[in-house]
């Protein structure tokens, strides 16, 4: 487990970093196209569920009706799914995950949060973010001594 400092402006670089951000995007949508023919509602759901950020608050189950559960499903499917077609594919993946990083970016301002991570959790965007802040640091103050 690693502990990261982060502000707004990490995610922000993150996502303006086409290269970094593209490969990044490529790679999680990749995990969730299980069958390769674009995001389905229920491998949204399924990723969803499993990052448990609906059912519980700040670790604490939540009693939330499963009709609540599949509205809040839906609704967040049809976000990502711009043009209606019932699945999502790169382009669309990219394009809402990009105003969810954005939108955290804001949130989080220039006030610095610390988080603990899993050293191993290559799916966690904000992990990536600081890899990559602190992968430029070392490039451009000589790698440290």
């Amino acid at each position: 487990m690693g502990v990261v400092i982060i502000d707004g402006s990490t995610v922000k670089n993150f996502v303006t970093d086409e290269e970094h951000f593209n490969k990044s995007m490529d790679e999680s949508f990749a995990a969730l196209d299980l069958n390769e023919d674009g995001v389905c509602r229920s491998e949204l759901r399924k990723a969803f569920e499993s990052l448990r950020l609906i059912e519980s608050h700040f670790g604490v189950d939540v009693a939330t009706t499963p009709e609540e559960l599949n509205q809040l499903y839906d609704s967040i499917f049809d976000k990502f799914d711009l043009d209606g077609s019932n699945t999502i594919d790169p382009q669309e993946f990219k394009s809402e995950m990009k105003k969810i990083l954005l939108a955290i970016a804001d949130g989080l301002g220039s006030c610095p949060i610390q988080m603990a991570l899993e050293d191993d959790d290559r799916s966690n965007f904000l992990k990536k973010a600081a890899d990559l802040e602190a992968a430029k640091l070392v490039v451009n103050h000589g790698g440290g001594s």
